[in-house]
C-alpha cells in the first residue's frame, strides 16, 4: 500500500489539526480565537476556506480565502521572483605573465564589462617553463589588475598559487 501524496501550500479545512484557531474574516477583520471545527463552518457559510496562513503563531491564525485564488497567487508571486533574481556567473579571464599592453588592455576591458553585467571574474596567470622561477611578475601583473579595477569591482579572493597558476577572484563592488 502506499502512502497519499504529500499536499504542498498552506494547510486549510479539515487538514487544520490544531483545536483552536486566531481567525481572520474575509474584511480582513480579527474574530478572535474560535474552534477549529466552528471557525471551518464559519468560512463555509461565507463561500470559502480556511487556510492557515501563521502555522508557527501560538494559536495558529487562519484566514477565510478561497483556497484555489491563494495558491494560484502565490504561484504566481513565487514564479515571479524567479524571474527577476539574477544569477551571478563566474567568468574567467586567462592571462601569461609576459602579456603585452595591448592584449592586457583588451582583457581589462572584458572584465569591466563582465562586472558591470554583475558577474564574478576569475583571473587565472598561467606559468610555462621557465616562467615559474619568476613568479613575483606574475603577482605584479595581478596587482596592476587588482589597482586598475579598484573602481567597478573589489577582490574576493587574493592572488594564491596552485600548481602552474595563478589565480584571484574578482567580485562588483
Amino acid at each position: 500500500m502506499m502512502a497519499p501524496p504529500v499536499k504542498s501550500g498552506p494547510r486549510y479545512n479539515e487538514m487544520i489539526t490544531v483545536p483552536k484557531v486566531r481567525v481572520i474574516d474575509d474584511e480582513g477583520e480579527n474574530l478572535g480565537i474560535l474552534y477549529t471545527r466552528e471557525a471551518i463552518e464559519q468560512a463555509y457559510e461565507a463561500g470559502l476556506d480556511l487556510v492557515e496562513v501563521s502555522p508557527n503563531a501560538d494559536p495558529p491564525v487562519c484566514k477565510f480565502l478561497d483556497v484555489g485564488k491563494f495558491r494560484y497567487e502565490a504561484q504566481k508571486k513565487a514564479n515571479l521572483a524567479r524571474k527577476t533574481q539574477k544569477t551571478q556567473e563566474i567568468k574567467e579571464i586567462k592571462m601569461r605573465p609576459n602579456i603585452d599592453d595591448h592584449d592586457y588592455e583588451t582583457k581589462m576591458k572584458a572584465m569591466a564589462r563582465f562586472i558591470g553585467e554583475g558577474d564574478k571574474v576569475k583571473v587565472t596567470l598561467r606559468f610555462r617553463g621557465r616562467e615559474l622561477s619568476h613568479q613575483q611578475l606574475g603577482m605584479n601583473l595581478l596587482r596592476r589588475v587588482q589597482e586598475d579595477i579598484a573602481e567597478v569591482g573589489k577582490v574576493e579572493a587574493y592572488p594564491r598559487m596552485e600548481g602552474r597558476q595563478m589565480l584571484m577572484v574578482i567580485s562588483p563592488k
